[in-house]
């Protein structure tokens, strides 16, 4: 066989070099996302000094929802063992604007702390709500680049599971949510993709496939945020737990747990917040 003298003769791929480039932040933290921190912490201190309006426990593998007027604070709390949440919101009074995972990654970060919104979707792109406590916040980006609390990840749903184990299922975040809403006259289709609370999540150095951790939260940590508008929320307690075992495995019983649910609300505020934008 003849020897190829140019380094290429058109069998697999030309050989080629990429010049290094800079990296660019598409969306630097533009002021337009960002809040007033004294504002937003007079906020939660005031509601958290008022009155308790509604308390509620999501049972382990199951999903809930609540409603929240804009400036109440909402708490989720770890009760008994490590256990992730999926969370989905949308306006209260009209339920096509929802929450925009994406947009809230470029916005912000691939994890959510406090000082971060969480924004609804397109054409409306309005802040939904605002982190304003979080016991893991110290967790910061650990060695293998996890964080905590993300907005990467979908949801589990059935239809991956059985792409995956060929078998059928009920038991997933998608489910839940959607069989939580469908009892307020929603459907299957408004369920969309969630803020992943409490989770562990980060994307492997060598080939960027997404990869979770078994949560660090235990008993007592939390999440809170602020409704910036009239808010309808539902919550589903991972049947997948601590989401320390990969999706299509057995997953022990064991390891799901319930969240509590808080909803807080100033009964004498000295701060209000800024106008909605109208859309």
């Amino acid at each position: 066989m003849a020897e190829c003298k140019t380094g290429w003769c058109g069998k697999g791929d030309r050989p080629r070099t990429f010049p290094k480039r800079q990296p660019v932040i598409c969306y630097d933290k533009p002021a337009a996302a960002g809040v007033d921190h004294t504002l937003y912490d007079t906020l939660r201190h005031e509601a958290l000094l008022g009155e308790k309006i509604e308390e509620l426990r999501v049972p382990k593998k199951s999903a809930r929802t609540w409603t929240m007027q804009r400036g109440d604070l909402c708490r989720i709390t770890v009760v008994e063992g490590s256990q992730v949440g999926d969370v989905n919101f949308w306006n209260l009074h009209n339920t096509k604007e929802k929450f925009y995972s994406g947009k809230t990654r470029q916005l912000h970060s691939a994890h959510l702390t406090v000082y971060d919104r969480l924004w609804s979707s397109l054409p409306y792109l309005r802040p939904m709500a605002t982190v304003v406590g979080d016991s893991l916040k110290a967790y910061g980006i650990d060695e293998d680049g996890a964080s905590v609390h993300d907005v990467i990840g979908t949801r589990c749903d059935n239809y991956t599971t059985k792409l995956i184990t060929g078998k059928e299922s009920e038991d997933s975040c998608h489910t839940y949510l959607t069989k939580a809403v469908e009892k307020l006259g929603l459907q299957e289709e408004d369920v969309h993709d969630v803020w992943n609370i409490f989770m562990c999540t980060g994307f492997s150095r060598d080939t960027h496939q997404y990869f979770t951790k078994a949560s660090p939260a235990r008993k007592g940590d939390y999440i809170e945020f602020i409704a910036d508008m009239d808010l309808l929320v539902a919550l589903s307690a991972c049947p997948h737990g601590d989401v320390s075992i990969a999706v299509g495995q057995e997953i022990p019983d064991s390891i799901c747990h319930p969240l509590q649910v808080e909803v807080f609300r100033a009964t004498k505020p000295s701060l209000v917040l800024p106008p909605l934008e109208r859309k």
